[in-house]
């Protein structure tokens, strides 16, 4: 069973529950679009909306992006019927099932094992598992929870404002800055003192990283609730990308091409990250370990990063093609 290498750089949630989105997910330009009965589907809602789903999957082409489904909790009764109905009925047609709220190896488990009957009995190709890091127990079992099931674990997603919730963090947006959160530098010459803003999800989102780096994991950013600040989300995106995710949830359609571009390595960076490549090889060849380029040295970690830009950019360049 292999996790398949995926473009991660834009994930659309689409509710269940509205037809009309779901017809309209596929050609939305998203990397990967997941079908949502958790969140964004009331109570009386859910059994329609996986009717709604089977009939989005096995009607549309879904060619142009990977396609996911986020299950309801494992604490709720319709978390099963997710599983077997959306399954059973189109599991040829999922790439991925989303778990939320998952605090511990035990949850990927059972969707694991509930998956395996499934494939099992259909004679489907095996489905990887994305979580959700969003609760306090979920953080503080990250590790385990990224190591619990290679064979099917492709990503972690942060999900902060049920992080949030459950650390009872105080917020004022869906993954935005927070003006509480920051420090007052002491005072200068004329005694003035200044107010510094922080990131109150930098601790959060670093360690969900690590976790995935270390076990083979793409790290992916949650969302960002104002989808009228386009700034804003383009924000949040460089600073998750800076500390390591490559991608972001797009909560609505017209955040799916600010996280296209800001997941997209820019020209200048994959020229050079092509001359890296070049002048390292030519300084194999000479014995040497490391060079300068452009007055700066590189070595041997400069290579990784280099192919880890132009993997991506070719990853790019095919689905494109």
């Amino acid at each position: 069973m292999a996790v398949k290498n995926r473009l991660h750089r834009s994930e659309l949630a689409v509710p269940g529950s509205n037809p009309r989105m779901l017809e309209k997910a596929p050609s939305a330009g998203a990397d990967i679009v997941f079908l949502d009965l958790e969140d964004a589907v009331a109570p009386d809602d859910k059994a329609q909306a996986r009717l709604n789903i089977i009939h989005a999957l096995n009607t549309y082409d879904w060619s142009r992006c990977a396609v996911s489904i986020r299950i309801n909790g494992l604490d709720t009764h319709y978390c099963y019927r997710d599983l077997v109905d959306i399954v059973e009925a189109c599991g040829d047609k999922l790439d991925t099932i989303l778990i939320p709220k998952v605090g511990s190896a035990a949850d990927v488990y059972f969707v694991s094992t509930m998956l395996a009957q499934i494939e099992e009995a259909k004679g489907y190709q095996p489905i990887n598992i994305h979580v959700l890091i969003e609760t306090a127990m979920g953080m503080a079992n990250v590790e385990e929870i990224a190591r619990c099931c290679p064979e099917r674990m492709e990503a972690m997603v942060f999900g902060v404002a049920d992080y949030a919730a459950s650390v009872r963090a105080r917020t004022t947006q869906i993954g935005g800055a927070n003006p509480e959160y920051g420090m007052l530098t002491d005072a200068d010459a004329e005694g003035q003192r200044f107010f510094h803003w922080g990131d109150q999800w930098h601790f959060g989102i670093s360690r969900m990283v690590a976790a995935c780096r270390a076990y083979g994991l793409r790290p992916i950013d949650g969302p960002f609730g104002d989808f009228s600040d386009p700034e804003g989300y383009k924000v949040a995106a460089r600073r998750a990308a800076a500390l390591g995710c490559e991608g972001k949830w797009a909560i609505h359609p017209s955040q799916v091409e600010l996280a296209n571009e800001v997941y997209t390595p820019t020209g200048k960076e994959v020229t050079r990250a092509k001359r890296i490549l070049v002048e390292m090889d030519k300084a194999a060849k000479e014995g040497k370990g490391a060079v300068s380029l452009d007055g700066r040295l590189i070595d041997a970690a400069s290579i990784r990063m280099a192919e880890n830009v132009v993997r991506q950019i070719e990853q790019i360049e095919a689905r494109l093609s």
